[in-house]
């Protein structure tokens, strides 16, 4: 409705979501709060635990969804 009406949709919450299949909202939720033990690791642990792993060049996503990592082997 807010994108009918020229609002800026940028702030709200799962605004991501907004040009995104109902899938991917249902499959990210499943994953990230359907898992029946959880530890979340701060973006310093995950660079650390991706070059401890032989990986090289590591970048994070910038923008939402901030959870991707990328690095390189070899």
């Amino acid at each position: 409705m807010t994108r009918k009406l020229g609002l800026p949709t940028g702030n709200l919450p799962l605004s991501f979501y907004i040009d995104q299949p109902w899938a991917d909202l249902q499959a990210d939720a499943l994953d990230r709060f359907g898992t029946a033990v959880e530890h979340r690791f701060s973006r310093a642990e995950i660079e650390r635990m991706m070059l401890d792993a032989g990986l090289r060049d590591v970048r994070f996503a910038e923008g939402p969804p901030y959870w991707i990592a990328l690095g390189y082997k070899g």
